[in-house]
């Protein structure tokens, strides 16, 4: 089953998810607390799988960063380029203060506009960052906790060779490491 050919819109949380579903409805051994997990290739892939999303997910991110310092420096450029304008008109038209107040007041507008957006943009991108990493944070949390409990089971338990002769209480009573 890879989730490699078909599914790549699937995520990294959804991948992390199905393995802790995999780990969590595991069969227990009769008679035991340990589990039985069937589908160890599938888990593997699984995880494999959800490793290799996670550098795309966070490539996403720092490309919605970069898309912000993008915006900022062509935010800024036109800034520059109407306070260049607006410098320029006022030596032309020094007789004319009012016009030049007005493209002041337009450009100092139009860079708080510009800051004002660059600032909810940068927050949007940071939120957006810290919710991806927090969800990755709580699925790789659960996941690590259920592998440690199953390995915890499995060092708890110990393991009995099915084909081992089965030795009668007695004969452990009477066994010599001298007699031959």
């Amino acid at each position: 089953m890879s989730f490699a050919d078909g599914n790549n819109h699937v995520d990294a949380e959804t991948l992390l998810r199905r393995v802790h579903d995999i780990v969590a409805n595991a069969k227990p051994i009769p008679l035991s607390n340990t589990v039985r997990l069937d589908s160890k290739e599938e888990v593997l892939e699984l995880l494999e799988e959800a490793i290799a999303r996670l550098p795309d997910e966070l490539r996403e991110a720092r490309w919605m960063l970069k898309e912000r310092e993008e915006f900022l420096a062509k935010t800024q450029r036109e800034a520059d380029d109407i306070l260049e304008a607006a410098r320029n008109r006022a030596e032309r038209m020094v007789q004319r203060t009012e016009i030049v107040r007005e493209a002041q007041a337009t450009a100092r507008r139009t860079i708080e506009e510009a800051d004002d957006e660059a600032r909810r943009l940068r927050h949007e991108a940071e939120d957006y960052c810290d919710t991806q990493l927090g969800r990755f944070e709580i699925v790789l949390a659960r996941t690590l906790k259920t592998v440690e409990a199953g390995r915890e089971k499995l060092r708890s338990t110990p393991v009995v060779p099915q084909d081992a002769p089965e030795l009668d209480a007695a004969d452990d009573a009477f066994f010599d490491q001298d007699s031959e």
